[in-house]
């Protein structure tokens, strides 16, 4: 359960860095950029094992460190212009239900991990209770024909969650576990600076001050929230039991969802429908009855 925690707190400290790097008009994408190289010198620092490319290039866990790295990127993308012709409300609500998708992978590819009726009650409150906590009045009507951007965005972030499963799964121990993160936010750095120059802008951004300080913190919670959670879905307790995928992806996003909630109301006195009250309410009850499966 530590490691949920600490995964918890790193995704909610993402959450901060985003709203003072929005107070502070920082360019996000240059920030972003930062925080995955920052995220990938990390791995190198946590990494025991000898760095040799051959074997790296050749083992199982090597494309999907590349395909998630990826995803990372187009998916910041996607969330960006989502919020911009959709808003931010329509969002915020399509990224958090796509919890849905891994918690469903987990229960399909791993034979541990069983849809007891208790778990399901549990899976079905989170689900509610993500969908009440983050939503919002939408003050402006889009054009439907833009509805594909949350829908993208909901699979988009459901299938980076579900690989993310299928490589812990299969491939990912905890002593892979620092290397296989070095690929990934490696190549998720790349794709941005790829990105960043066919878009022509300057590079000369990147050595700001501002941007290098936010880009760094970004990373050292973005490295952490990926870390922590692979780390808790690999946990072993003392009599060699792990905890259920579906269980720690629940658990994992009510937390965020929770704690992003108190801090938006006590550090940026953030305004909170009835409504979202009520979800986190139901987040917390959801949270006990999975953590009791």
């Amino acid at each position: 359960m530590i490691f949920i925690i600490f995964s918890i707190l790193s995704s909610a400290g993402i959450y901060v860095i985003f709203k003072f790097l929005d107070r502070f008009k920082i360019n996000t994408f240059n920030v972003i950029i930062i925080n995955y190289i920052t995220a990938a010198i990390l791995g190198i620092l946590l990494t025991n094992t000898q760095v040799d490319i051959i074997p790296i290039l050749k083992s199982s866990w090597f494309p999907f460190s590349i395909l998630i790295g990826v995803l990372f990127i187009i998916m910041f993308v996607v969330i960006a212009k989502s919020s911009q012709i959709v808003g931010i409300a329509i969002t915020t609500v399509s990224n958090k239900m796509s919890v849905i998708i891994p918690i469903a992978v987990s229960i399909i590819i791993d034979p541990l991990d069983v849809l007891t009726n208790f778990k399901a009650i549990g899976i079905i409150l989170a689900i509610l209770a993500v969908f009440l906590s983050v939503y919002r009045k939408r003050k402006v009507e889009f054009d439907p024909r833009n509805i594909y951007l949350p829908i993208i965005l909901f699979l988009g972030m459901g299938v980076v969650d579900s690989f993310v499963k299928y490589a812990q799964h299969n491939f990912v121990a905890d002593d892979i576990l620092p290397l296989f993160t070095v690929i990934l936010f490696a190549m998720a750095a790349i794709s941005g600076l790829v990105t960043k120059l066919l878009r022509k802008t300057s590079f000369k951004d990147l050595f700001n001050k501002k941007i290098l300080f936010w880009g760094i913190t970004l990373g050292i919670c973005n490295y952490g929230s990926l870390y922590f959670l692979i780390k808790a879905l690999n946990y072993k307790n003392s009599i060699g039991n792990t905890m259920d995928g579906s269980i720690v992806f629940g658990i994992n996003n009510l937390g965020v969802i929770a704690l992003s909630v108190i801090i938006g109301l006590v550090v940026f006195k953030e305004k909170f429908l009835k409504i979202n009250w009520i979800g986190i309410i139901i987040s917390f009850i959801a949270i006990y009855i999975l953590s009791k499966t």
